[in-house]
């Protein structure tokens, strides 16, 4: 049986550790700013990114790896004799999955298997990290790839943004909308679903309640939670995703609960501030 390795892409931010302690490949998406272009997680950080965006008063445009990238990324791979499971960033958010199919029909028909997350962020690397220990464990390609379909129906990502002006900057929202809300401190709160980000709140007051109502959500379901892993992830807010951790912590008995810092890309269309829950029920 061929050995099998896992890849994704920046914007599942999985922390160094995990990368390296599977073997995990990370296909950058790139951050195009008018002087520039930069890999993701490589040549910028997202402290660079808001500084750029706070000079600038403008947000980088974002772009999908392509297909002769991803090409680079698999061929020593199947050359070696490896079999290849690439779990993407949701499909309908980038053409980061429709490049790496076709950059899968480049190589033996069953060696590259491309799976769309339907998510982000940490909810990629929840799947990620199922597929990872699932070729730890000696499964074949075909096996992980049917289980992290089968569990991706079962992802909950949901986050609270800090501040309206990097949706506004984004086309996500009006100028009116922008000063309405900031003028009202409302703090959107967005969930993945099928593969899309929406709004499913809009809290007015301090950003703490908007958190709360978050985390009781989550913990709505505590009893059906995957207790192997939660993954609490934040740009630049390091209060909040501790206060989360330690909720989740005395309240769910789960495992392994991780703080994950998201990257360039998810930063850039969220803003600093930003905090979110990702689990598996």
């Amino acid at each position: 049986m061929s050995i099998v390795k896992i890849f994704s892409d920046s914007t599942s931010d999985l922390p160094q550790g995990w990368k390296e302690t599977y073997d995990i490949g990370i296909i950058p998406l790139y951050v195009v700013f008018e002087d520039a272009t930069y890999k993701d997680g490589v040549d910028i950080t997202p402290e660079e990114v808001y500084r750029r965006v706070a000079a600038q008063g403008a947000l980088p445009k974002t772009a999908a790896p392509s297909p002769a990238d991803f090409m680079a990324a698999f061929e020593p791979v199947i050359r070696s004799g490896g079999d290849i499971v690439y779990i993407s960033l949701s499909s309908a958010l980038s053409s980061t999955y429709q490049n790496a199919l076709l950059a899968a029909v480049e190589f033996p028909e069953g060696r590259v298997q491309v799976i769309d997350s339907e998510t982000l962020c940490g909810g990629i690397a929840l799947l990620v990290m199922k597929a990872a220990r699932a070729a730890a464990r000696g499964q074949s390609a075909l096996e992980i790839t049917a289980m992290v379909k089968e569990c991706r129906s079962r992802v909950e990502t949901e986050f609270v943004v800090d501040t309206l002006d990097y949706l506004y900057m984004g086309g996500r929202c009006s100028g009116m909308q922008n000063f309405i809300g900031s003028l009202l401190k409302i703090r959107p709160v967005l969930r993945l679903i099928d593969g899309a980000i929406v709004p499913v709140s809009k809290i007015r007051g301090k950003k703490e309640k908007a958190v709360e109502q978050m985390l009781h959500h989550a913990l709505e379901h505590a009893g059906n939670i995957d207790k192997e892993l939660i993954i609490v992830a934040h740009t630049l807010a390091e209060e909040d995703a501790k206060y989360l951790e330690t909720a989740l912590r005395e309240q769910t008995g789960s495992g392994e609960i991780a703080v994950i810092h998201a990257g360039c890309v998810i930063g850039s269309h969220c803003g600093p501030g930003t905090v979110g829950l990702m689990y598996m029920h």
